[in-house]
């Protein structure tokens, strides 16, 4: 009788754990926030969250003329105030686990962002898998406001764009909260965000008119990458440099240069594979950086007089594309060393690595060593095909 009162009461404890509904809360009582942007407003923040609307997204109708969100907005001394003072203007739940993206005004990102991003890191409905972007000379909460084709909620465009862009073009990298917060708390590695532009006319990128053109009034773009130092950013890369960044780091899937012909013209060529490997070693008791980068591409476009048959043609051309991947490889090592001072590649990491003994030597003093360490670079680049013919048919146009 024992062994049975015992099953019963394992079974009755097992229903009571069970029970998963006990906290449950119904879709039509949550603001669902996609994006979330902060500002400073005087010695403030001023925080701005994007809320969906689900009826319009929902629709099947076509040209609806209600917006596919809304935004609130409020200002506090922290982020955790400014989301609670918006219950007095929503009638809905703040609701924050399905956040696709957070963006961070420029002037609030060279004040610093640690303080800000504490409470993304804390709460406990916030998941860490939404991008964080830095509004480049423009507010947080406009950039977020512009409405843009093809993805009606601006936060899932900027998510979706910034995805498509760092696999296809090199001068974007996507960064989510948590590797931002551990490049943050790294002694070896300086944190790094892309930017977001906001173009055209504010007020006409806010309208739903804004959906129904061709040409849209008003649009956001991804930029180039901005360099911290510490918690602050302190100034940004150019293109050529963001793509020199992200070769180091071992981030590009793929993207396109732009060659120059030995007889004038250019040549477009797809990178299709790119590996980096990057070692440190300890020579009379500096530290050096060695970078071995490898490199297959193929031949996307000729606008010059090129015979591609030729096999020392593609060696030719071979050559070429590796003096221009190397000048910006040269180029932003130079940036980041002398004008920022900020290990943005994660050298330090390397050096901690693989020589660990050398590293708790320079680990306290690396912010001051950094911009002196020699950065050598070994580049392998191969062509491997030309597209679909060899030549262009452009020679034989009007023969």
């Amino acid at each position: 009788m024992s062994r049975i009162m015992a099953v019963l009461i394992g079974c009755l404890f097992v229903t009571i754990v069970l029970s998963g509904c006990w906290n449950r809360r119904e879709l039509n009582d949550l603001a669902i926030v996609l994006g979330i942007g902060i500002d400073k407003h005087k010695d403030q923040y001023r925080v701005s969250v994007q809320i969906v609307n689900p009826q319009e997204i929902a629709t099947k109708k076509t040209g609806g003329g209600n917006s596919p969100i809304t935004i609130y907005e409020e200002t506090g001394k922290t982020i955790f105030e400014c989301l609670r003072r918006m219950t007095t203007k929503s009638p809905r739940k703040i609701y924050t686990s399905h956040l696709r993206t957070l963006i961070i005004s420029e002037e609030v990102a060279r004040e610093g962002v640690k303080d800000i991003l504490d409470f993304f890191a804390r709460d406990h409905e916030m998941r860490t898998d939404f991008y964080v972007v830095i509004a480049r000379e423009a507010k947080a909460r406009d950039v977020m406001s512009i409405l843009q084709p093809l993805e009606k909620v601006p936060a899932n465009f900027l998510f979706k764009s910034l995805q498509t862009s760092e696999k296809a073009w090199a001068p974007t990298a996507g960064k989510y909260l948590d590797d931002l917060m551990a490049d943050l708390m790294s002694k070896g590695r300086a944190a790094t965000l892309t930017g977001v532009r906001m173009y055209g006319d504010e007020k006409s990128g806010e309208s739903v008119d804004n959906l129904k053109t061709a040409h849209s009034e008003a649009y956001i773009k991804y930029s180039t990458i901005g360099v911290f130092r510490r918690d602050k950013l302190v100034g940004w890369l150019d293109e050529e440099e963001s793509k020199g960044y992200n070769f180091i780091t071992n981030k590009v899937e793929s993207t396109v240069g732009v060659l120059e012909c030995p007889k004038g013209g250019e040549m477009s060529v797809e990178v299709i594979r790119s590996n980096t490997k990057v070692k440190g070693t300890i020579k009379d008791g500096q530290p050096v950086i060695e970078v071995s980068i490898h490199i297959e591409q193929n031949i996307g476009e000729v606008a010059c007089e090129v015979d591609l048959n030729d096999i020392g043609t593609i060696s030719q051309f071979e050559q070429i594309s590796k003096k221009r991947v190397q000048s910006f490889l040269d180029k932003v090592v130079d940036k980041a060393q002398k004008k920022y001072k900020s290990d943005i590649f994660g050298f330090g990491e390397v050096i901690q690595r693989d020589e660990p003994k050398a590293w708790e030597r320079l680990v306290d003093d690396w912010a001051t060593i950094f911009p002196h360490i020699q950065v050598n670079f070994k580049l392998d680049i191969k062509i491997r095909r030309t597209g679909t013919q060899s030549n262009s048919f452009r020679d034989k146009v009007g023969r």
